[in-house]
């Protein structure tokens, strides 16, 4: 029997990854814009941390199973930012154009072998708002940012993503191999054996 999950975003492009990953799994996802659900405060100071506070969330307000994911860029040569503030980087939240533009001017002069960076995306599930055991997956895909945009696929920093072993962006990759290999596709893979192995209704 198909599982419907509130995901508590609004971010259409996420949207499509869990999707794309979930519903052959037997779960059907709906965005919390769909239900009139709105974001609550992110005051969380990690990734972790936010993921559990919009599943919870999003639980409350629909008494559902919600699924959060709180994922972003960390880069090195930036003691770790954008990280929590990826989709705000540049003030407006979700203006890619805008947070890479920032991006690419605070890197304007580090060489290319210090711009290491890596993708970070944690994940929460509950089966509702209380859950004292709600499943949490962290997962992280490494490489580096290039020095101009390219490609169109994807979303957030992808076309400045340089993939480590691969020569391409995020961006560049057809979205089947992003969709296997990226720090969400990564993070979905760990959740799903948990929900195959941990979870009963």
């Amino acid at each position: 029997m198909e599982k419907t999950i509130v995901l508590a975003s609004g971010n259409e492009g996420k949207a499509r990854e869990f999707r794309s990953i979930l519903e052959p799994l037997g779960f059907k996802i709906i965005l919390q814009k769909e239900l009139g659900i709105d974001s609550p405060i992110e005051d969380g100071k990690s990734f972790l941390e936010n993921a559990i506070i919009k599943a919870r969330y999003a639980s409350l307000k629909s008494n559902m199973w919600a699924l959060a994911d709180d994922s972003g860029l960390a880069v090195d040569a930036l003691n770790g930012a954008p990280g929590i503030y990826s989709a705000r980087f540049a003030g407006e939240h979700g203006d890619d154009k805008a947070n890479n533009q920032k991006l690419l001017e605070l890197l304007k002069d580090v060489p290319a072998q210090k711009r290491t960076a890596r993708y970070y995306c944690a994940l929460c599930l509950v089966r509702h708002g209380d859950d004292p055991v709600p499943l949490t997956v962290v997962s992280s895909w490494e490489g580096s940012i290039g020095f101009k945009e390219l490609g169109s696929g994807g979303f957030g920093y992808d076309p400045l993503f340089q993939v480590t072993g691969r020569n391409c962006t995020a961006a560049q990759l057809p979205p089947q191999i992003k969709n296997l290999i990226s720090h969400r596709a990564r993070a979905i893979q760990a959740l799903t054996y948990k929900l195959k192995y941990n979870l009963h209704d």
